[in-house]
């Protein structure tokens, strides 16, 4: 079953020439998240964490990671999901291929690529996200003025034909696509969309860019949601990471644009004040993110929950950032970067089943990055 939204002006992709003039006018910061200021871009309040380069860990550090290279040769590599074989499915943005690793063996091969992928810039083929009983794969996708999810069903060897769950999410501008999905403790999918170009579009509730959603599995707004619809929270200008920790906690890593990029605790209904607001000194009503980064640290996509810590893939900071969890009244304790520099841009971290570690891929073959031999590549990471 398609499920067709009522679009607001924001849904609109620009022209071509206006396109083109914001990105030649703007600039290109981080992961082509064009560096229109908020209103107000604060130093950060003392509720909220600062990290930076200082934080680094030196790799003779005992809390240092080791790395295994699992598969070269990808093409930006973009959306995790791991099966309970012990294989995760992987999206490659720009070729529009799902394909099917062993991070033990390294073996892959491909299972499908959706022929209606529109790629550029930063839309294309973006997160995975398994159902509970593994009986289907959801994909998020640009296609030409907009991006969509689709089901496609899964029997732990092949992946059938797309059916739509949920369409008219504002894309095409090339930029700000969002793209992370999520299935939470709850069977309910988690989506993080992007504000698309359209920065009051992230407060318009009537627009489903810039925004947490929250859907059943068949693609319908969740019971429960504040406001009689898909949205679960506003004011964000580029999701593309999401996670929950052992508690139950939402958490969202977020593109800010000249000053600072942000990681969110998610509430329902919750105002994260973008554009009004780059990192913390929200308006009365409006929540300050728990940590910053200089956006030249960060820049950062795919987030997961392992080891008791949050880690985030930071694409122009060039780390992993891993962000110990705290208690009720400090969330998070001090960040500390990881492989600062060794890889290049980081797109998106995996945590697999079982508490065996991580799986990495880099970022390098998205137009932005340095190509360095092997690249793109997926990498496990163990302590």
């Amino acid at each position: 079953m398609t499920r067709r939204v009522r679009r607001s002006r924001a849904a609109l992709a620009p022209t071509p020439a206006i396109a083109l003039a914001l990105v030649m006018g703007l600039g290109l910061a981080g992961c082509g998240d064009d560096p229109e200021p908020g209103e107000r871009a604060n130093a950060p309040s003392e509720a909220t964490r600062t990290a930076g380069p200082d934080d680094d860990v030196d790799a003779g550090d005992p809390a240092a990671l080791e790395s295994r290279t699992v598969t070269t040769g990808l093409t930006s590599p973009w959306g995790l999901s791991a099966t309970s074989q012990e294989a995760v499915l992987l999206s490659e943005r720009d070729t529009g291929r799902i394909l099917r690793v062993d991070p033990g063996s390294g073996e892959r091969e491909e299972l499908r690529t959706l022929p209606d992928v529109v790629p550029g810039g930063e839309a294309g083929l973006l997160g995975l996200a398994l159902t509970p009983d593994e009986s289907a794969l959801l994909a998020y996708y640009t296609v030409e003025e907009s991006s969509r999810i689709v089901s496609m069903p899964w029997d732990g060897q092949s992946l059938g034909e797309p059916e739509v769950l949920l369409e008219g999410i504002p894309g095409g501008a090339g930029y700000h696509q969002g793209g992370a999905l999520l299935v939470g403790p709850d069977d309910l999918l988690y989506v993080g969309t992007g504000d698309n170009g359209v920065p009051e579009s992230a407060q318009d509730r009537a627009s489903l860019s810039g925004k947490v959603l929250r859907l059943t599995l068949d693609g319908q707004p969740a019971p429960g949601n504040l406001f009689d619809d898909e949205v679960y929270s506003y004011g964000h200008r580029n999701v593309q990471g999401l996670a929950f920790d052992d508690e139950g906690r939402l958490w969202a890593s977020e593109f800010g644009a000249n000053a600072w990029d942000e990681l969110n605790l998610i509430e329902a209904g919750g105002d994260y004040g973008w554009p009004q607001v780059e990192g913390s000194g929200g308006g009365e009503g409006q929540t300050d993110p728990v940590v910053v980064w200089r956006t030249e640290d960060a820049s950062p996509s795919g987030l997961a929950h392992w080891d008791g810590s949050l880690w985030m893939a930071a694409l122009r900071g060039e780390r992993l950032w891993e962000i110990p969890l705290g208690d009720g009244d400090a969330p998070v304790e001090q960040p500390v970067g990881h492989l600062a520099g060794e890889l290049g841009r980081l797109r998106s971290v995996l945590a697999l089943p079982g508490s065996d570690g991580l799986l990495l891929v880099t970022s390098n073959t998205d137009g932005r990055g340095e190509v360095r031999d092997g690249d793109d590549r997926a990498l496990l990471l163990t302590r």
